[in-house]
């Protein structure tokens, strides 16, 4: 009786922590949006910013930008997600395949569905190197790799007893989320803003996905 009174209060205080996350991050990305939907000052950041970025472009810096966002497009990072999926599968860590692709393919339904709300239009320079008809806000190959990094990052944390190897798997993620997104606008394919809200998005995402899931998840399958 006490061992499970237990598991329900560590339960619950994971879920009460992910879902603070995820209304921290809802809320900034709740101020994002209005900014841009009311063009405030951020607006202008982005433009400043994004204009500045692509007269200081080099062609080296372009390859090696388009490469690592070549390498988080949806249809790669799902794959990866799949494939990781199967991995983890076979080792019997069910319950971190259903979080992996929860946060990952529900984020790309979620971030799809905020694109048609908002349709905000994509930054339009004349020798831009990546041309897209599709709206900007949030940044979507952002957004993919805050959930995918993000899950890859808990699971980590959560079977680690040390904390170098927890410290190393965050600042790993951020990096990576961080020049991904880095990417995205040097790349001219999103503004600053759009970037921020797929972050804020993502973690807002990944956070409900994980610590929702693990309220209800039964504790002898995980």
């Amino acid at each position: 009786m006490t061992s499970e009174r237990s598991s329900k209060q560590i339960r619950a205080l994971h879920l009460i922590a992910g879902l603070l996350v995820f209304i921290v991050m809802t809320l900034t990305l709740g101020e994002i949006a209005e900014d841009v939907r009311d063009g405030e000052p951020l607006t202008v950041t982005d433009v400043h910013f994004s204009n500045w970025l692509h007269t200081h472009s080099s062609a080296p810096l372009t390859k090696v930008m388009w490469i690592i966002t070549s390498l988080h497009a949806s249809v790669v990072v799902c794959a990866a997600a799949v494939l990781v999926g199967l991995y983890l599968w076979r080792r019997r860590q069910r319950y971190w395949v259903v979080a992996l692709w929860l946060s990952v393919f529900g984020g790309l339904l979620l971030n799809k569905l905020l694109k048609i709300i908002f349709h905000r239009s994509r930054p339009q320079f004349g020798d831009v190197v990546q041309s897209l008809s599709s709206y900007s806000f949030p940044s979507g190959h952002t957004m993919i790799a805050t959930v995918f990094y993000g899950a890859l990052a808990a699971f980590v944390i959560a079977n680690s007893k040390s904390w170098p190897p927890k410290i190393f798997a965050v600042a790993l993620a951020l990096a990576l989320i961080m020049l991904v997104g880095f990417s995205r606008i040097y790349l001219g394919a999103h503004y600053l803003s759009d970037v921020l809200g797929a972050m804020a998005e993502g973690f807002a995402w990944v956070a409900l996905s994980l610590t929702g899931l693990y309220y209800f998840w039964n504790r002898e399958t995980v």
